[in-house]
């Protein structure tokens, strides 16, 4: 039985929005963190001596230990069963774990001809440290997306998920944008400093909102001693795994940021040797879906809210993204601006898919079954952030070397794009094809995705 006072923190506007800013920039230095290192490729190249397979299986890293020991599995069930505090904190650490390692991997031991597991030190550290960042950030993600279905329950979800998503997109623009002129400038680890830092600042402000969630804890008063409706259990990995809208909108979820997050690991190198942009401003174009995000999420999230049409807006994005991927991949355009243009259009993509797919999930699933739910679809995701970059390091390094270049006084690789934007391609078409299946899976099993999240009154 739940005896709920008359007015919960949650209930205050003002509250509910401060707590999301909070964990939001959270979020905000952890996605500062995952891209910070993406336009340095060429840097890493350079000074390092990185291969292009290096790259791809440093950047794929991120998702090893979320794939290969299920880490986002059992993130996922600590969650449902110690709650969002202990689940928060402990991701938070791990983030600033691991990012230091990738640090002290860069710093101490950058161009070291050592060999360990049959890579070279500093490529294994590296990875090491970022596969231990990459499981913080992932249940971390999973727990904020939480806490927005536990603080904005009944009120502007689709909303306050965009928000937050928009907020932490300022981390990615930020990494784009200040990562070559940093490097330029104070050496090639300062960019990763500054994200450790703020990681650091991370840390404390989700342990400010664990006290205002305890606050909330508190005035909801639960009586369990006749009811395990809320206890977890084994049993509700089962009943996520046998929803076959989990299926479809996991898939879908895998193929979309297959798409998107690997692409961008090698967007500024592709705006450099096909399209001419400068090295300066090249990460500052590759990170303009981020900034797309940062404007359009929130408008689309509360655009859900009103009117739905979840579903529909999922296969719009996807749609785009074939759009986007096969221009790029033709070889007989190279004009800047077009480049450019296709990113502003793979911005407008990466904010609408994401408006409508996390709120639908808390539309599939009740809400003791999120963590896993969320969880489960993060893991299936993880194994496209790990295999595709991976996949396009070896098909660049194997397949697409063109010749040589000297960038800032060092011999780098130059590489023709067609092949890998083709891959890319591809898997945008799967996309649209997933996504229309869940949209006649939202038809049979009345899941609600096209419908509003907000009541007209």
């Amino acid at each position: 039985m739940i005896e709920v006072s008359k007015k919960k923190l949650s209930d205050s506007a003002g509250a509910r929005w401060a707590a999301l800013f909070v964990v939001a920039f959270t979020m905000m230095a952890a996605y500062y963190v995952n891209d910070v290192m993406a336009p340095l490729k060429s840097m890493l190249e350079g000074q390092l001596r990185w291969t292009s397979g290096e790259f791809g299986t440093f950047t794929g890293a991120y998702s090893f230990l979320n794939v290969f020991l299920l880490m986002l599995i059992w993130g996922g069930l600590i969650l449902d069963r110690f709650g969002i505090r202990f689940t928060g904190i402990l991701a938070a650490v791990l983030m600033v774990g691991g990012t230091a390692c990738e640090y002290l991997a860069i710093t101490h031991y950058g161009g070291c001809s050592s060999v360990m597991f049959g890579m070279k030190l500093d490529v294994f550290l590296a990875s090491a440290g970022y596969s231990v960042f990459g499981v913080g950030a992932e249940v971390a993600g999973i727990t904020v997306t939480k806490i927005i279905a536990k603080w904005f329950q009944g009120k502007e979800m689709a909303l306050a998920m965009g928000v937050q998503v928009a907020l932490a997109r300022i981390g990615s623009q930020a990494a784009y944008a200040v990562a070559i002129p940093v490097a330029k400038a104070f050496g090639l680890d300062m960019p990763l400093f500054i994200g450790l830092c703020l990681l650091v600042g991370g840390l404390m402000a989700f342990l400010a909102f664990s006290l205002m969630d305890l606050k909330l804890d508190r005035q909801v008063k639960i009586d369990t001693s006749g009811s395990d409706e809320e206890k977890f259990s084994f049993s509700d990995v089962m009943a996520v795994v046998k929803n076959p809208g989990f299926w479809l909108i996991a898939v879908l979820c895998v193929l979309f940021y297959s798409c998107v997050f690997p692409f961008q690991k090698f967007a500024t190198e592709l705006m450099v040797t096909k399209y001419g942009v400068s090295e300066d401003l090249a990460g500052t174009f590759a990170g303009l879906p981020a900034l797309g995000a940062l404007i359009l999420t929130p408008v689309f999230g509360g655009m859900i809210d009103r009117r739905g049409k979840a579903a529909s807006i999922m296969m719009l994005g996807s749609a785009m993204l074939i759009f986007v991927h096969f221009v790029y991949a033709l070889p007989f355009i190279s004009a800047s601006w077009i480049a450019i243009a296709l990113m502003i259009v793979l911005g407008v993509a990466f904010s609408l898919v994401p408006s409508a797919m996390w709120p639908s999930v808390a539309k599939i699933f009740p809400v003791k079954q999120l963590g896993t739910a969320y969880a489960l679809i993060f893991f299936i995701q993880n194994i496209g952030l790990w295999g595709i970059p991976a996949l396009i390091g070896y098909v660049l390094e194997k397949y697409c070397i063109t010749g040589t270049q000297i960038v800032n006084g060092l011999e780098t690789n130059t590489y023709n794009y067609t092949l890998p934007m083709c891959i890319f391609t591809s898997i945008a078409v799967l996309s649209l094809l997933v996504g229309f299946f869940l949209k006649v899976a939202d038809r049979k099993y009345g899941y609600g995705l096209e419908k509003a999240n907000l009541s007209k009154k």
